[in-house]
């Protein structure tokens, strides 16, 4: 029993310090002013999701839709008139959404994307320039990483990875949302698992600039479930107070910071000193990834080459 409370505690502490690190915004701004594309790029992020999609929502529902119900009324003294005033409102603000907050939903989901990918990609060269006496995550493999990524093979490799990693991913978002449609529990399962896929989203670009493979990615990943899960949340919480719309809109406008913080983030030594402060105790690991990796292996084995590049 004694055990088993000093391992709950062992991973709240985790959790605990995977969640305040997310919250360390204070390292987008040394980021930024070490980097004027790291500025101009989160300076995109913030004015495309910030200022033009949440400001486009604040604008149909404070000034479009009252506007509509005004010309529009509830009331009338037809019932017939009332039904058409009804299905016209409806109609132009499902229009609305339809020609533009969709297709801008999308192209902010696709720039966004290459935007992210360049923030994580000029943080690490910042950490790189300015930190280079640091030793950095999963050191004791690093000789072995230099030598895979070198060559023609280490090349294929690498893509290979990439592509996994891309369709194991994809799955696992299918998951989330299958989860959230279970009664009961699905809620607070697809916040874990929503948390979960938010922080490999924000720590992947980082090891895989360090050169790290992915299934070393994988297996840290697995065994420190709750340093992740609480470096995840905060990205989740706005999901539980407002729609899916502005949730998105928001988590798109506060994920640069998530993605300079976990740059910033020396994880391994933040679990290290944990796990020395408890005496020793290891989180025990969870196969997040477990189902997506099967699914994803047999999609690969559909193709001629799958079965090689797993």
């Amino acid at each position: 029993m004694a055990k088993l409370l000093l391992q709950l505690k062992h991973h709240f502490l985790l959790w605990l310090a995977g969640f305040k690190e997310a919250c360390c915004f204070h390292r987008a701004l040394f980021f930024c002013a070490s980097s004027k594309i790291l500025l101009r790029r989160t300076g995109q992020c913030f004015l495309l999701n910030g200022l033009i999609f949440l400001g486009s929502l604040f604008i149909l529902r404070s000034f479009v839709i009252p506007i509509l119900s005004w010309i529009l009324p509830d009331q009338s003294d037809h019932i017939s008139t009332m039904a058409f005033y009804s299905y016209l409102r409806s109609f132009l603000i499902h229009i609305f959404y339809v020609l533009w907050f969709y297709p801008l939903y999308i192209f902010s989901l696709l720039l966004g994307f290459l935007w992210y990918s360049d923030i994580a990609k000029y943080s690490f060269e910042v950490i790189k320039e300015q930190e280079t006496s640091k030793a950095q995550p999963f050191d004791n493999s690093k000789k072995n990483e230099a030598e895979k990524s070198e060559g023609v093979d280490g090349l294929a490799i690498g893509i290979g990875e990439q592509v996994y990693s891309g369709l194991l991913l994809t799955i696992f978002f299918f998951e989330v949302f299958i989860a959230d449609s279970l009664p009961f529990i699905g809620k607070a399962t697809s916040f874990f698992l929503l948390s979960w896929m938010n922080a490999y989203y924000c720590f992947e670009s980082k090891w895989n600039y360090s050169g790290v493979s992915l299934n070393s990615r994988l297996d840290f990943f697995e065994s420190n479930w709750a340093f992740f899960a609480g470096f995840g949340s905060p990205s989740v919480i706005p999901g539980l107070f407002f729609s899916r719309l502005i949730s998105n809109g928001i988590i798109g406008f506060l994920y640069p910071l998530f993605v300079l913080t976990a740059a910033g983030t020396q994880e391994k030594d933040i679990i290290d000193s944990l796990s020395r402060l408890n005496d020793g105790v290891q989180g025990r690991k969870i196969p997040i990834f477990y189902l997506s990796q099967r699914i994803s292996t047999m999609v690969l084995h559909l193709f001629p080459s799958g079965q090689k590049e797993n």
